[in-house]
């Protein structure tokens, strides 16, 4: 099942996701289907939340990098329970987009690398520590568990100026190439 994603403006966005446990209905199912969303929307990482579900579940897929780097040619990972242990003093400003805010980039300052620790699909217990790209995107979609957004971390006067934009999305006028919801 391929689902909609959900756009800026919708609740769902703003709330504290739940913890998850091994007997959640049909996790390996939602699992699959959350990666076709984020095959067929042109994504590399999708959160719960952006589906509709206020639970503490990411994925991300690298493999659609591949050509600029061949180390995310494997990158496909499943991120349950996850919890930012660490977060690197040194930081970086880079543009980042979302599925849920269609047709805006803005730059933001994420860390360069943090550790976090997760369960895998197969429920075992993972920390690792990620730098460059892989850790602003663990960042981005963990901050969808958290209720917030990248646009959060923009500056107030960039925020200003894409206000109508995000206005516009929140009242459903949007255009692109995968199926949302308000």
């Amino acid at each position: 099942m391929i689902y909609p994603i959900v756009v800026y403006g919708n609740p769902v966005l703003r709330q504290q996701a739940e913890p998850i446990s091994p007997d959640y209905p049909q996790l390996s199912t939602l699992i699959d289907d959350m990666f076709k969303t984020l095959t067929k929307s042109g994504g590399v990482g999708l959160a719960a939340p952006q589906i509709g579900l206020s639970i503490k579940l990411f994925i991300l897929d690298l493999s659609v990098m591949a050509e600029d780097d061949p180390m995310y040619a494997t990158f496909k990972k499943v991120f349950i329970n996850p919890e930012i242990t660490n977060f690197s003093a040194e930081t970086e400003i880079t543009e980042e987009g979302c599925l849920s805010v269609p047709g805006l980039s803005e730059r933001v300052k994420r860390s360069l690398s943090v550790t976090i620790k997760y369960l895998d699909q197969n429920w075992q217990e993972h920390t690792e520590t990620y730098h460059g790209f892989p850790a602003r995107a663990i960042q981005h979609e963990y901050d969808h568990l958290l209720g917030t957004m990248y646009v959060d971390k923009i500056s107030p006067i960039r925020k200003q100026l894409v206000s109508s934009k995000l206005n516009a999305i929140a009242k459903g006028k949007v255009s692109c190439h995968y199926k949302v919801k308000r």
